[in-house]
């Protein structure tokens, strides 16, 4: 490859925009949700979705595409300024909350909101973010996916990506028992350490059927080709534009590669997992984690079985 190409192939896989779909109604966390999007649900006293857009931020990306609904005005209101609390937040002195509201969004990154009418799948809520796409290499980040701050996966995505030019998706090996819920990829070979090429992907599989046990975990990165197969795409597993069906197409084209996290993620689009994600970020928290480490410990004692006698 000259130098030239090489030039070429890295202004052609330079990526600066991220895409969140966040239009889903929030369903197995009513009636919290049914007024306030699931996305905003807090980890302690930051948005779920606040740690998704903080890892595409961290990780370079300049251009953030909302795709929401009709009931998650907040969440525009949340990535918006508010002059009337920032101006009460100086007046009062509280300079440091104030500066903390005002990083939410850095000065050099953008937002654009979109609307999904109808509820027609995770696929179409992507393509419907087609317009602020344009032609230009995108990532994807399904915020429910919160992964720690330390292991956080869309950096190694990116560099994958720009190395090869291909669909970047990143997976975890997880419980056979769990399988039925993710999209469950099938390996080809592996070409270069913790990235393993894809023949094809299977959405929320069978045990029997699963072809492995590494499943999609919610931070892609696609070429703008995607939309076009997303566009022609027949519902597929619910009756829904499965992103999952597009993928496969490239993928048995030889056109993806899977990234292998090995870090801590939480699964907060479930009741347990949000829990999870909780604790373990209280059980960080260098205000407080070591009183609530001890709370912990206390309660734990307190809620044992108690034995049965014989």
């Amino acid at each position: 490859m000259t130098e030239e190409t090489m030039s070429k192939h890295t202004s052609m896989n330079k990526v600066r925009k991220a895409v969140f779909p966040v239009a889903g109604l929030g369903t197995r966390f009513l009636p919290a949700t049914k007024a306030m999007p699931k996305e905003l649900l807090p980890i302690i006293d930051k948005p779920v979705i606040q740690h998704a857009v903080e890892e595409a931020i961290d990780a370079g990306i300049t251009d953030l595409v909302f795709v929401t609904g009709r009931t998650k005005r907040a969440i525009e209101d949340h990535f918006d300024a508010n002059p009337e609390l920032e101006n009460a937040l100086a007046e009062s002195g509280k300079t440091d909350v104030l500066e903390e509201l005002r990083s939410i969004i850095p000065a050099h990154v953008n937002c654009v909101f979109v609307r999904q009418a109808k509820p027609l799948g995770l696929g179409h809520a992507i393509l419907c973010a087609r317009p602020a796409v344009g032609n230009e290499p995108f990532v994807v980040l399904l915020p429910d996916d919160l992964m720690a701050r330390s292991t956080r996966p869309m950096k190694a995505l990116l560099q994958n990506f720009e190395r090869t030019g291909n669909t970047s998706i990143s997976v975890a090996k997880v419980p056979k028992e769990t399988l039925h819920k993710y999209g469950i990829i099938k390996p080809a070979a592996s070409s270069a350490p913790g990235t393993v090429q894809v023949s094809g992907i299977v959405e929320k599989p069978s045990i029997n059927d699963a072809p492995s046990d590494m499943a999609a975990i919610g931070r892609y990165i696609f070429t703008p080709d995607i939309f076009d197969y997303l566009k022609t795409q027949a519902p597929g597993v619910g009756g829904e534009i499965q992103l999952t069906d597009a993928i496969n197409v490239l993928a048995q084209m030889g056109q993806v590669d899977a990234v292998l996290f090995q870090g801590r993620r939480y699964d907060c689009g479930s009741k347990f997992g949000y829990l999870e994600a909780i604790v373990d970020h209280a059980l960080e928290h260098p205000e407080f984690g070591e009183q609530f480490a001890e709370l912990i410990r206390i309660k734990s004692l307190n809620h044992r079985p108690k034995k049965t006698g014989s």
